[in-house]
């Protein structure tokens, strides 16, 4: 049952590097925006730049990042349940083959 994860864990491994490689900047940015938006819905614009306004923004930043990397996490999983799933299928013997014993 563990080897049948293997490929499910590599595929999420992979997600997760392919995610430090190319969205980590973008997650923040976009997050980081995201909290701004919330902070001027809440605190009314032009913000000021108050404890309130950067925890929201910090907090907005991180929930951007934890997003897109379980984006990347789940989808790098799937990717590989999908090849190991495939590689399993590939590696079986036809029926007539395994009934003439070679």
């Amino acid at each position: 049952m563990a080897q049948n994860k293997l490929p499910s864990l590599i595929g999420a491994g992979i997600g997760l590097a392919l995610f430090l490689a190319i969205a980590l900047l973008p997650a923040l940015l976009y997050g980081g925006y995201a909290g701004l938006l919330l902070a001027g819905g809440i605190v009314g614009t032009p913000v000021q730049p108050t404890l309130l306004v950067r925890g929201l923004i910090v907090f907005g930043m991180g929930l951007g990042v934890v997003g897109v990397a379980s984006l990347f996490a789940v989808s790098g999983a799937a990717a590989g349940a999908a090849v190991g799933a495939l590689l399993a299928i590939a590696g079986r013997r036809p029926v007539a083959q395994e009934q003439s014993g070679r």
